[in-house]
């Protein structure tokens, strides 16, 4: 029971997190605002002052973490007002927490829940730096393999009954208009090997962008019929590859292939694994 309502006020804080075009999460003020408690902007603001001053004083740019998000309000009669928000990061939502109310049982929750995560990311974060190029293929195969089959789940339930052409779709907008097969044969791979086995980290990472993004989107626009799933799939691969174009960044085809796949490292592993001496011989 204590799990389930740990559960339950986590999701006070996930349901209002956002994800922006470049994968990075961030909170509006205003709708955080009433879940910590607060009802009047002014009150509110003063704990967003101090936070921006700790964040000055932690020598961290400011606009990194407080991104300015005007936002126009209907107060009736077909008219509209601007009013003041910010886009937050984890950070941010984090010193302001500690600037809120402790009184207010909501800010000890955020309290809670904000550090716990800016610690899990900060971990994380060092635990991938400290990966190897094979050690991040193998971390982000697994996780395109399980996203893989969550949108697969989705996609059927949206109408989708042919999924290698809606998978083709994703494909064709990532990768300029080539299929799974054209990709296979760039790489110069086997008859049904993978090209997923074949990617490196940075492609790999690419994609799995592409379909957990993909699978957001058909859930929240409740996407029905399997051309408008298709369409949807193939707009975030083409919209994910003006971001790159945009960046400066390497195309995903023009990324290069590893010289082993996927599961040539994990046979290598599960041999390192096995060779190593029992505790108990």
């Amino acid at each position: 029971m204590t799990n389930e309502i740990q559960k339950y006020k986590e999701r006070i804080f996930d349901d209002i997190k956002h994800i922006d075009e470049d994968g990075n999460e961030f909170w509006y003020a205003r709708e955080l605002m009433p879940v910590l408690g607060y009802y009047e902007w002014r009150n509110f603001n003063g704990a967003i002052k101090k936070a921006l001053e700790a964040c000055k004083t932690s020598n961290y740019k400011v606009l990194d973490h407080f991104v300015g998000a005007d936002k126009m309000v209907e107060i009736g009669s077909k008219t509209k007002r601007k009013i003041d928000d910010y886009k937050l990061s984890r950070y941010a939502c984090y010193l302001i927490v500690q600037n809120c109310d402790p009184r207010k049982e909501q800010v000890a929750l955020g309290q809670t829940y904000f550090a716990i995560q800016t610690r899990k990311q900060e971990l994380l974060e060092e635990e991938y730096k400290n990966l190897s190029e094979d050690e991040k293929r193998l971390k982000y195969r697994k996780q395109t393999r399980s996203s893989n089959l969550a949108l697969n789940k989705t996609a059927v339930n949206a109408g989708v009954k042919n999924l290698d052409k809606f998978h083709n779709a994703g494909y064709k907008g990532l990768y300029n208009g080539e299929t799974a097969n054209d990709i296979a044969k760039r790489k110069g791979l086997k008859y049904r090997q993978d090209i997923l086995d074949s990617m490196g980290s940075t492609e790999l990472a690419t994609n799995l962008f592409r379909i957990t993004q993909t699978e957001e989107k058909l859930i929240n626009d409740n996407i029905n019929g399997e051309k408008r799933a298709c369409d949807v799939h193939n707009k975030m691969g083409k919209d994910i590859r003006k971001f790159i174009k945009k960046q400066g960044g390497t195309m995903p085809e023009d990324l290069p292939t590893p010289n082993k796949s996927i599961k040539e490292l994990s046979k290598e592993q599960k041999n390192k694994e096995s060779s190593k001496p029992s505790l108990f011989c």
